[in-house]
């Protein structure tokens, strides 16, 4: 799941309105995040397989210190202790932790059945990856309800916060599309060092988000 994810952290600005576009996105998406990190790092592996689902050729056959269940909750205790130590905020720390951990229940939805419980654990996965219309039908309908919801409860200020966030949600969908139907990437190294430019994405929903105020 992508923009399922990003979703969740558009839909959070109504519940955490003083927190940032970019460190919502960031907590749905952070163990996506450190992922890359750890396979060029060696500590985490994955591989191409053509066709081993209908929406993504990756076999991520070994990453239990990112997406375990487990470890979900301890990245989101960890992210939820840092927001509390500088703001003081008990109630945005545990939305932050309940954003992390939601990143392994919507994998859980869609991977086949290779979302470890723990390092070392069984394997879980109702594989909604399996049908390509299914997931683009349940990530659509998830990315135009969170934005919506953002939109509602948030209001330009000048025209960067207009065209900055409307021009940061269509390079979601465009970068969406593009998974989809390009062909198999030539290696996961590839795969991990593209994803670096995800920090760049989460810059870009600070500066956005900065140019509007919440209603």
């Amino acid at each position: 799941m992508f923009i399922g994810h990003l979703a969740l952290g558009f839909a959070a600005k109504r519940a955490a309105p003083k927190v940032s576009l970019g460190t919502l996105l960031l907590a749905t998406q952070l163990v996506d995040m450190v992922f890359p990190i750890f396979v060029l790092l060696g500590i985490e592996h994955a591989r191409i397989v053509p066709g081993i689902t209908a929406v993504t050729p990756l076999d991520l056959y070994d990453y239990p210190w990112t997406h375990s269940l487990l470890a979900g909750v301890v990245w989101g205790l960890v992210f939820a202790a840092m927001w509390y130590t500088r703001k003081r905020d008990p109630k945005t720390a545990l939305l932050l932790a309940a954003l992390v951990v939601s990143h392994w229940v919507l994998d859980w939805i869609t991977h086949r059945p290779d979302m470890p419980l723990y390092p070392g654990g069984p394997m879980a996965g109702l594989g909604l990856w399996n049908s390509l219309v299914g997931t683009v039908v349940v990530e659509g309908a998830m990315f135009a309800a969170g934005v919506g919801l953002y939109l509602r409860s948030t209001r330009a200020l000048d025209k960067t916060g207009r065209y900055a966030l409307w021009a940061l949600i269509g390079f979601l969908v465009l970068v969406y599309v593009l998974n989809l139907t390009s062909p198999p990437p030539p290696s996961i190294e590839a795969v991990a060092w593209v994803g670096q430019a995800g920090w760049l994405l989460l810059l870009w929903a600070v500066w956005a988000d900065r140019h509007r105020a919440v209603d």
